[in-house]
């Protein structure tokens, strides 16, 4: 932003080539690291970032200064020339998280990709769902990745509508949105000149005062890098469920074994990388809650908070990226599907009576599933004894295709009936 403003301000003729010239070096550097011990503040500054903003300038000016030779560039005058606190961090938070998302972007594709390519592989593999816990109707472990794929490419389209948010900027607008003190030709090509520059697509906010004094750009973002959280922190639940045991839980499904689950226990083994994935949702959730207090928390002109909405906001964005890189590579990748147990846990299962109640009836469905329950008969022996259907037709019932698709299982034994 520094070097986009003297560019623009010496294309006006409002910055000398020369001093421009040397505030764009000093820039340069810093974009490239050399001056990174310079900017030793944190967050906890006065709301606005004041400090920040001044600790850029005067870092740029005692270079330009040193190239030069000579004192001749000031931090306020020149260095912050056009430009006011509260117009450049807001603008460097929406910059900041632009670049950050399109990380958290590419990372959620590729898990998007590895659920796909899980939904293929186990597109054959029947297996019991459940509601509530309680076994239900059988379900495909493919259709399931393919739930998990389709929740995360809405969490992405969730992701690209934040972002078109944070292009919208009040750089221009100074102190309260007014442009007071930014010549009126720099006020139009400030963003322009910073989208090229930055190689972002950039554009000035319509109301600058609006935009100066609403934060709530941020709160969206925060809201669906939340809502992405959550969603993949309800499917690390499901995976640490269907790999429960090995012996004694669902055991449907292996996670990748990662380190040693026990100091105590021989040959455990943990869903570490799920776990991951809840506590990184736990730490979004509380950052997304601090974010939304500090932009609620705003008065009149300026949020005075915004330091801590990007302190949060930054966290949430770099965990959560960080964590569905090791979902993908650590985990996802490497599921494997048990699935003589996923049948054996289908066929002992009295949930298969759904798919039988059109042919014999809610009421003897419901009592023969008691029966089950009590007795640990299965539900096909009981119907049998009953003399309820034929075993060809249970055959036909449940065949596993027939009960994870849309349609009555054995239709077309209803119409000999």
């Amino acid at each position: 932003m520094k070097l986009a403003a003297a560019r623009a301000n010496a294309q006006l003729g409002v910055l000398d080539a020369r001093r421009a010239g040397a505030i764009e070096t000093a820039c340069h550097e810093i974009l490239d690291g050399s001056l990174d011990g310079n900017f030793p503040l944190a967050v906890w500054q006065t709301g606005s970032g004041t400090q920040t903003n001044m600790n850029v300038n005067e870092v740029i000016a005692h270079r330009a200064n040193e190239l030069l030779g000579e004192d001749l560039v000031h931090p306020n005058d020149h260095v912050n020339c056009g430009q006011s606190t509260n117009d450049v961090i807001p603008t460097a938070g929406k910059m900041t998280t632009l670049r950050l998302l399109k990380k958290l972007e590419t990372e959620l594709d590729r898990l998007r990709a590895a659920f796909e390519d899980k939904s293929h592989e186990f597109n054959h593999v029947i297996k019991m769902g459940r509601t509530q816990l309680q076994d239900a109707v059988p379900i495909r472990l493919g259709q399931e990745f393919r739930a998990y794929a389709d929740a995360v490419r809405r969490d992405t389209v969730r992701m690209g509508k934040a972002m078109d948010e944070m292009r919208s900027l009040n750089m221009g607008g100074t102190a309260i949105g007014t442009g007071i003190n930014a010549d009126e030709t720099y006020l139009r090509r400030i963003v322009p000149v910073l989208s090229e520059v930055s190689g972002m697509e950039l554009t000035q906010a319509g109301d600058l005062i609006d935009s100066t004094q609403n934060p709530d750009p941020f709160v969206a973002v925060s809201g669906a890098v939340k809502t992405c959280a959550v969603t993949l922190s309800k499917i690390a639940n499901d995976l640490r469920l269907m790999s429960s045991g090995p012996r004694t839980g669902f055991g449907e499904i292996n996670l990748p074994a990662r380190q040693n689950g026990s100091s105590i226990m021989p040959g455990k083994v943990n869903p570490v990388i799920p776990e991951v994935i809840n506590q990184v949702a736990f730490l979004i959730i509380g950052n997304d809650m601090t974010v939304t207090m500090a932009a609620e928390g705003g008065q009149l002109e300026l949020n005075a908070f915004e330091p801590i909405i990007f302190y949060c906001l930054f966290q949430s964005i770099g965990t959560l990226t960080y964590a569905v890189h090791t979902f993908v590579d650590n985990c996802v990748t490497g599921i494997t599907a048990n699935e003589e147990r996923c049948r054996e846990l289908v066929e002992s299962s009295v949930g298969v009576i759904t798919a039988l109640t059109p042919h014999i009836g809610y009421q003897h469905a419901a009592d023969i599933a008691k029966r089950a329950i009590v007795t640990g008969q299965s539900v096909r022996k009981l119907i049998l004894q009953e003399k309820l259907l034929t075993e060809e037709e249970i055959d036909t019932i449940l065949d596993p295709m027939n009960l994870t698709k849309p349609g009555i299982p054995g239709k077309e034994l209803l119409a000999h009936k």
